[in-house]
């Protein structure tokens, strides 16, 4: 049973993503929250590619939605259990190639606890 409510959380969460919804994004995740991305350490080498927090999360994805208009997320696979939802998508950004992305979020009690993102 928890694993298809945290198949519906992954959900959620690309529906916020993809209509840039900082608020809904933001809704999914613990306060303390920890990401994990390779872009993080290109953009924000200081992180080494790690932030913490709901607001750290906020200015990181507020930055992609603002650099990034077009940037939006196809679903490929969702694979879920109890604890994680293993996502597989496709990264559209006008200009860009696409890029395939696999990110794991570890779910308690119903929210993102931490989620880190791996890049084909």
């Amino acid at each position: 049973m928890a694993s298809e409510q945290n198949k519906q959380i992954a959900l959620k969460w690309f529906e916020a993503f993809n209509a840039h919804n900082l608020e809904k994004l933001l809704a999914l995740y613990d306060e303390d929250a920890e990401h994990f991305s390779p872009k993080l350490k290109i953009r924000q080498p200081e992180t080494n590619g790690l932030i913490k927090g709901k607001a750290a999360l906020r200015n990181w994805w507020k930055d992609s939605f603002d650099r990034l208009p077009t940037l939006r997320y196809t679903v490929k696979k969702l694979t879920a259990d109890d604890e994680q939802v293993f996502m597989e998508y496709i990264r559209h950004v006008q200009g860009e190639e696409d890029l395939k992305v696999g990110e794991v979020l570890e779910i308690k009690k119903g929210v993102i606890v931490f989620s880190r993102v791996y890049h084909a």
